[in-house]
């Protein structure tokens, strides 16, 4: 009775874990093992004997009966006279199965036991949840907010795992209260210590592959696949999509009478501005595609070095290079083309790098990042435009027309 109420104290552990009963006693066996072989040398001659149904543990340990004053080893052997203190019929030569009460151990050892007991059950939790969340990398997971941090939250869910969705993995807009339940994906899990850390994240492209594959039937089912998914998160994001079944107009599934499917998506991101475009290996038809709104003129493809050369109406070139210039930097990353843009009867026009010693590299630099990176790209915008889509000061930008307008005057 004394080992079964030692066994009941030790399930209380058991319940607040995720661990099996079944379990719970193998763990036991393991802990009770290395204890027998700190008080006795030796756990070999023990046998354990668990009931996992009603909890029970019984361990009996084997010696051989040797005559007076021959016993060499203690833990193995026991002389005739103490063997019939146990049975008085035993013999020299036979087996002895002699019981052992936990409170033979001592009671220092029993503490030791139930803290290795402790710490055997943590490390099993922990093995669980890293083994439960590695198979869970780039799956959407739903956690509520339990703490704010200024670089961080913490998420805490149903079954108490704590999981950190970093600042530099939530979206710009998003904000959160204690209590809020946050989507993301399962960006990575690592072991810090014996301790599983499990990151979460909003800003991935994968996020948004897998929004597609919750709120969309035709995705989920495999009818449409998603090919490729480029994003700045919180801005804009472009979604390839292509399907094997041509009676299925993949892009109008996904996006929906009048957005209707794809506005669940764009509200999960902030209001993230979506271009679901059709696939095709067809490069300078994809490029064409990439770049939409913009409507193209001509490429000219340099297939070794991955450059596009794309001529367009001047009226369509902001169109192609976006605000801030991300549609032409995301149809980049979706082509994997590095695209140049150029005007219809940009043969007179001048590259702003010609400029340098006239104007600093950091100021052309600005000018490039939204996609201006001629003299007369910049000068088909006002100052007042210039000054909204860069962050110049408006001296600056003045002084920089006038000696690009002086190169044109002569």
């Amino acid at each position: 009775m004394e080992n079964l109420a030692l066994i009941d104290s030790f399930s209380e552990f058991k319940d607040d874990k995720l661990i099996d009963r079944v379990t719970l006693m193998s763990i036991l066996e393991d802990v009770f093992r290395n204890a027998l072989k700190r008080k006795y040398g030796d756990d070999d001659n023990f046998d354990i004997i668990i009931n996992p149904d009603k909890g029970d543990l019984e361990i009996w340990r084997n010696r051989v009966v040797v005559a007076d004053g021959e016993v060499e080893e203690p833990n193995q052997e026991i002389s005739l006279t103490d063997a019939q203190k146990i049975e008085s019929d035993y013999e020299i030569g036979e087996d002895v199965a002699e019981e052992v009460k936990l409170i033979d151990l001592g009671r220092r050892s029993i503490l030791a036991l139930r803290q290795n007991l402790i710490s055997k059950i943590h490390e099993h939790d922990n093995t669980n949840i890293f083994k439960y969340f590695k198979d869970l990398e780039g799956e959407i997971y739903t956690a509520e907010v339990h703490h704010i941090r200024h670089r961080a939250i913490i998420l805490l869910d149903d079954e108490g795992n704590e999981l950190i969705l970093p600042k530099e993995k939530q979206i710009p807009s998003d904000f959160f209260r204690k209590g809020d339940n946050v989507r993301g994906i399962i960006e990575g899990v690592e072991l810090k210590g014996n301790k599983p850390s499990i990151v979460m994240s909003r800003a991935h492209p994968k996020f948004l592959e897998k929004l597609f594959e919750q709120e969309i039937p035709e995705v989920f089912d495999g009818l449409i696949n998603v090919k490729k998914v480029v994003r700045i998160p919180g801005e804009k994001a472009k979604v390839a999509v292509d399907s094997y079944d041509d009676r299925i107009d993949p892009v109008g599934a996904c996006v929906g009478m009048k957005g209707s499917r794809i506005h669940g998506i764009v509200r999960e991101l902030g209001n993230e501005n979506i271009d679901v475009i059709n696939f095709t290996n067809n490069t300078q038809l994809y490029i064409t595609r990439a770049l939409s709104p913009a409507k193209i003129t001509s490429i000219k493809l340099d297939e070794d070095n991955k450059r596009a050369e794309v001529i367009l109406k001047p009226e369509e070139v902001s169109k192609a290079i976006g605000r801030g210039g991300h549609n032409i930097r995301l149809a980049g990353y979706l082509t994997g083309y590095e695209i140049d843009v150029l005007r219809e009867g940009a043969e007179e026009d001048v590259e702003l790098s010609e400029f340098k010693d006239e104007i600093d590299e950091w100021i052309i630099k600005e000018f490039e990042k939204i996609g201006l990176d001629t003299a007369k790209s910049v000068l088909e915008n006002d100052l007042k435009e210039l000054v909204k889509r860069t962050d110049l000061e408006e001296e600056t930008i003045q002084e920089v027309l006038n000696i690009l307008k002086e190169e044109f005057e002569d």
